[in-house]
């Protein structure tokens, strides 16, 4: 197994900034390119320094926060790298981000926001997705990212004609995206069971996450559904991916969806051990409860 770790870091000293689209649009346009400019610049400095970090720390992989150019996508403040001062030197950091993450084989993703939806019934929702999707592809291909990971929506009472959306939706996006485009089962609405038929229709990998699938269960196995999540990696040849977190306030609490501080070893599934993965560690200590998590996986691993 490969841990990864998720957008940000809790001691080490990189940080990435934003900014919202209400103080933007309270500059002109030449000083909204500029702070944008300033903004991504060190953005794309940091993520530099992130890949260097979790390979200093033998962490085999890192998803990169959503908002890493901020605003890009949006309506009434959209820019793209050319427009922006800095524009080539954040293109050459970018590329340096790549070369280093490939030296070393270390994985990169991206998680959009809930606010990606492909199955909404809304057409101005679904626009607004493959617009963010787009910019995130685009960094995607800059850095080598492989993997873009969604949730299949909302139900909106349906949940059927909801997937048929999404099928319907997934030809006509960029082909950068759907190269990238993943679907992983979520603590709410649907489960590995509903997305698997969806993921033989689309060829696309499934994100197996086990937290979701206890939260959320459909009668298979977390042994099955490894397994059969793995299957839709292994049709491409690539490296299954899938997210462990543990519950806050533990599995006996009214609500054990939201995630703790570190992972109880515990929740580690056995049939994941010595198993060729992936695995996205959703802690809110993040890079510390990855290390935790590491030198405990020895020991179970043993």
């Amino acid at each position: 197994m490969r841990f990864g770790l998720c957008c940000l870091f809790k001691n080490e000293p990189v940080s990435f900034r934003t900014t919202t689209a209400k103080t933007l649009l309270s500059l002109k346009r030449d000083e909204q390119l500029e702070r944008l400019s300033l903004i991504c610049t060190h953005n794309a400095a940091n993520l530099l320094c992130a890949v260097k970090t979790v390979h200093e720390s033998e962490i085999g992989a890192f998803r990169i926060m959503s908002p890493l150019f901020p605003r890009m996508t949006h309506p009434d403040v959209h820019y793209q790298l050319s427009d922006l001062s800095a524009g080539e030197e954040i293109a050459i950091l970018l590329e340096k981000v790549r070369c280093f993450a490939q030296l070393y084989d270390i994985r990169l993703s991206f998680h959009p926001d809930q606010f990606v939806v492909l199955s909404s019934p809304h057409p101005h929702v679904v626009e607004n997705s493959i617009k963010e999707l787009e910019y995130q592809a685009m960094l995607a291909e800059a850095v080598g990212a492989d993997v873009i990971n969604i949730h299949a929506g909302g139900v909106y009472g349906d949940k059927q004609s909801s997937l048929e959306r999404f099928c319907a939706i997934f030809p006509d996006l960029p082909e950068p995206v759907r190269r990238r485009l993943t679907v992983e089962n979520d603590d709410v609405s649907y489960t590995v069971r509903d997305l698997l038929p969806l993921c033989a229709k689309l060829a696309i990998p499934l994100v197996y996450d086990v937290h979701h699938h206890r939260c959320n269960p459909d009668g298979l196995t977390v042994e099955e559904a490894t397994v059969l999540a793995g299957e839709t990696w292994q049709a491409f040849g690539r490296e299954q991916y899938c997210h462990l977190s543990s519950p806050k306030y533990g599995w006996g609490s009214r609500d054990p969806k939201p995630h703790a501080d570190y992972i109880d070893s515990a929740d580690v599934p056995e049939c994941w051990l010595g198993r060729e993965m992936t695995v996205d560690v959703e802690a809110k200590a993040k890079e510390l409860a990855v290390l935790r998590l590491m030198k405990e996986s020895q020991g179970l691993q043993a």
